[in-house]
C-alpha cells in the first residue's frame, strides 16, 4: 500500500528562466510555421519542426530540422533553397521582448541571433509520412515512452506541489508585466519550490516555500524581496485553499542579491525543464521534451494524449489517481503498448481501463492530432508554467485538458468489462 503521511516537493521556473526563454523561442518557431502554413494554403499536416534554442549573454542560437512553406525559404548564391532567417529572428526578438528582457547582458533589441535551421532528413521523413503498419498514415516521429497522470489533489486534477509552484510564478509575472507596485521592479528570472505535507494521502499544508527572483533594484535584500512577493505567494496558495503551516519555513532569495539573471547569468537550452513541464516529479517521465516539436513527434503529442486520457479517467470517477504509459516505434503508427496504473484507487481494474482507452481514442500520431486538433499555432503559451493543469482555450489551446471523454470512457468500460 502507498504511503499516506509524507512530505513531497516540486519546483517551477518562470518564463524568464534561461531554459524557459529557449523553450518559448522554440515554440514560437513551431507557431510561426503553423501560422504561415495556414496563411499560404499549405496543408498543416505536412509541417515538420524540430527546433532547439541556446541562449547566453546577448546571444541566441536557433538550430534544427524543419519542413516549412516556401515563403519561409530563400535561394542562396548557389541556387539552393535554404531557410530564410529573417522571420525566425523576428519571432525570437518578440518573444524575448514579451518576457521582459531589456538588460545590458541580454536585450531583445541588441542580442545577436544565429539561425541554423535546415530541411528535415529524408530518411526520417519517409517513415513519418507513411507508417509501416498503416500505409497512407503517419508513423511516429521517433521511438519512446510517454506518461500521463492525473489526481484529485487540485481543481485541475494536478499534483499540489507543482500546481501551486506554477501559480506563484504566474501571479508574480503578471504583476511585474502590469507594473503593479514594487512588483514592477522584479526581473523576469525566477524559481519557486513548494513542500507539501500529506496526511492520509491528501495535501494537508505547505511546510516550506522557496522563491528566488531577480530584482532590478540593487539595494534590495532578502527581507525586502519577501515583503514584495509574500502577498502573491499567499494569494496563489489560497486559490486551492491549501493552508500554510504556522511553522512553515520561508526561503526568499536565500543567497541575498539576485540582480544578474536570465541568459546573462546562466546559459539556457530548450528541453531542460521536463519535470517542471509535467508533474513536478509526482509521476514518471519518459525523458522526451515538448517545446520546439511539431506533433508528429510523439514526445509531445502522445504525452498530451496520455494526460488527456488520465485526466478523463479521474474525472469519470474511475479512480482517484491514474498513470498511463504509451510506447512507440519510429515509423509505426499504433502504440506498441498501453499501460495503466490506478494506484490502488480504481473502481475498475487496470486491464479494463487499458481496453477502454484504446476503444475511445485512436492513439496513432494521426489519431491524436485529429482528436485533439493539434495542427495549430497554440504552443508558445505552453512554454512556461506547465503544459498540464491549464485551462482549455477557445482557439484550441490546451485541448488535452478537456474532460469531454468522460461519457465515452464510462460506456467503454461497461462494454469491455
Amino acid at each position: 500500500m502507498a504511503r499516506q503521511n509524507y512530505l513531497f516537493t516540486s519546483e517551477s521556473v518562470s518564463e524568464g528562466h534561461p531554459d524557459k526563454v529557449c523553450d518559448r523561442i522554440s515554440d514560437e518557431i513551431v507557431d510561426l510555421v503553423y501560422r504561415e502554413a495556414k496563411k499560404t494554403g499549405i496543408d498543416p499536416w505536412t509541417v515538420r519542426v524540430a527546433c532547439e534554442t541556446l541562449a547566453t549573454t546577448n546571444r541566441l542560437v536557433i538550430a534544427g530540422e524543419v519542413r516549412v512553406p516556401e515563403t519561409l525559404m530563400k535561394t542562396d548564391k548557389h541556387g539552393n533553397k535554404v531557410i530564410n532567417p529573417s522571420r525566425f529572428k523576428s519571432a525570437a526578438r518578440r518573444a524575448v521582448r514579451d518576457i521582459g528582457y531589456e538588460q545590458d547582458g541580454f536585450h531583445w533589441k541588441t542580442c545577436k541571433i544565429d539561425v541554423l535551421l535546415h530541411s528535415q532528413s529524408a530518411d526520417i521523413a519517409q517513415g513519418v509520412d507513411n507508417a509501416s503498419d498503416r500505409q497512407g498514415e503517419e508513423g511516429a516521429g521517433d521511438q519512446g515512452i510517454m506518461f500521463g497522470y492525473a489526481c484529485r489533489e487540485t481543481p485541475d486534477l494536478m499534483p499540489a506541489p507543482i500546481y501551486y509552484s506554477h501559480k506563484i510564478l504566474e501571479l508574480l509575472a503578471d504583476a511585474r508585466k502590469k507594473g503593479e507596485g514594487e512588483a514592477r521592479l522584479l526581473g523576469p528570472d525566477a524559481k519557486s519550490q513548494i513542500t507539501v505535507r500529506y496526511e492520509n494521502g491528501k495535501p494537508a499544508e505547505v511546510v516550506s516555500i522557496v522563491l528566488s527572483t531577480q530584482h532590478l533594484d540593487e539595494s534590495w535584500n532578502s527581507a525586502k524581496v519577501r515583503q514584495v512577493v509574500e502577498p502573491y505567494i499567499r494569494e496563489a496558495l489560497s486559490l486551492g485553499e491549501l493552508p500554510i503551516a504556522e511553522d512553515c519555513n520561508w526561503y526568499i532569495n536565500p543567497t541575498g542579491k539576485f540582480v544578474i539573471g536570465g541568459p546573462d547569468g546562466d546559459a539556457g537550452l530548450t528541453g531542460r525543464k521536463i519535470i517542471v513541464d509535467t508533474y513536478g516529479g509526482a509521476a514518471p517521465h519518459g525523458g522526451g521534451a515538448f517545446s520546439g516539436k511539431d506533433t508528429t513527434k510523439v514526445d509531445r503529442s502522445a504525452a498530451y494524449a496520455a494526460r488527456y486520457l488520465a485526466k478523463n479517467v479521474v474525472a469519470a470517477g474511475l479512480a482517484e489517481n491514474c498513470t498511463i504509459q504509451l510506447s512507440y516505434a519510429i515509423g509505426v503508427a499504433q502504440p506498441l503498448s498501453v499501460y495503466v496504473d490506478l494506484h490502488d484507487t480504481g473502481k475498475v481494474d487496470e486491464a479494463t481501463v487499458e481496453k477502454a482507452i484504446r476503444a475511445v481514442m485512436d492513439l496513432s500520431p494521426t489519431g491524436i492530432r485529429r482528436h485533439l486538433d493539434l495542427n495549430k499555432p497554440i504552443y508558445a503559451r505552453t512554454a512556461a508554467y506547465g503544459h498540464f493543469g491549464r485551462k482549455a482555450g477557445r482557439d484550441g489551446a490546451f485541448s488535452w485538458e478537456k474532460t469531454d471523454l468522460v461519457k465515452a470512457l464510462k460506456q467503454a468500460v461497461k462494454d469491455v468489462a
